[in-house]
């Protein structure tokens, strides 16, 4: 079982990260995403650890995946 995206995360076939995803409007989901690679940041030495970066990673490769598909629309449009 991964400590980064463990089973409790997914419930009835949907990811929460994807429930999150649809509530959202785009940028406030990328805004999500760069609160959470903050807050696992902020807290990485006085709680998990390597554990808590790697938090932040998972979250910055999401972040980083979201950037991109809005920088490809962009391309496309001109």
């Amino acid at each position: 079982m991964s400590k980064i995206n463990p089973e409790h995360y997914k419930f009835g076939g949907v990811e929460c990260i994807d429930a999150i995803k649809s509530s959202l409007s785009p940028e406030q989901f990328r805004g999500y995403l760069k609160a959470s690679i903050i807050k696992y940041l902020w807290r990485y030495e006085k709680k998990n650890g390597l554990e808590d970066l790697e938090k932040a990673d998972w979250f910055l490769r999401k972040l980083r995946y979201e950037v991109e598909i809005v920088q490809r629309k962009r391309c496309k449009t001109i």
